[in-house]
């Protein structure tokens, strides 16, 4: 059943680290898009996510990466507005620049589960669910019980290929075992070229890390 047509634009914000951008965060973007039947997805990687303290790659870095892993598709594209922005990157001013972009526009603000469910540490939660149609994406099985203080307003989009982890895959080019089919080839190669995650750096045909 198609929906009314609307005049409004319907824009999905895809917020993370992206450290690195992985299929998993793809094929939520692009299940989005479908589902919610989105104009078009923007990717705002977090210029300084002050949640997640130190160790974080480069804002540059990350922003190369999501422009690389997104470039083929039509309806995706990538936003500087958290790279550029100075201080900490807060969803709620993130939002209300969006908004102020369009004349007439809904906002979905697809992230994943397990940030959905600490919204309320988020700088002013409610008004932040007042600004856009929150969507939680989580793998089928995962429990949402402590999602249960915002979960009337948020949508739950199941995807198995969320089982792909940004955390997994730095740790696996730490220890040199293969990303092949985890990420685009060419976020790959970007990491390998820039030697990163890895001291060692990483050999991306072999899956290694060199000997010595």
């Amino acid at each position: 059943m198609s929906r009314t047509p609307d005049p409004r634009r319907r824009i999905g914000i895809m917020g993370g680290t992206f450290d690195p951008i992985h299929n998993g965060h793809l094929v939520c973007a692009e299940e989005a898009r479908c589902q919610l039947e989105l104009d078009e997805v923007i990717f705002v990687p977090a210029g300084n996510p002050w949640q997640k303290g130190g160790g974080v790659s480069s804002a540059e870095d990350r922003y190369l990466m999501t422009v690389l892993a997104t470039a083929s598709h039509e309806n995706f594209s990538v936003s500087r507005i958290e790279i550029d922005r100075k201080g900490p990157s807060y969803t709620l001013d993130t939002l209300r620049v969006f908004r102020s972009f369009y004349d007439d526009v809904e906002l979905f603000f697809i992230t994943g589960a397990d940030a959905v469910a600490e919204i309320l540490s988020w700088k002013d939660p409610e008004a932040v669910l007042n600004e856009a149609h929150f969507v939680a994406a989580t793998r089928p099985g995962y429990d949402i019980k402590n999602m249960e203080p915002v979960l009337e307003k948020v949508s739950v989009m199941h995807i198995p290929a969320l089982a792909i982890s940004s955390s997994d895959i730095r740790a696996r080019v730490a220890s040199g075992r293969p990303v092949r089919y985890l990420m685009p080839r060419e976020v790959a190669q970007f990491i390998a070229t820039r030697g990163l995650y890895s001291s060692r750096g990483y050999d991306l045909d072999s899956g290694t890390t060199p000997k010595g």
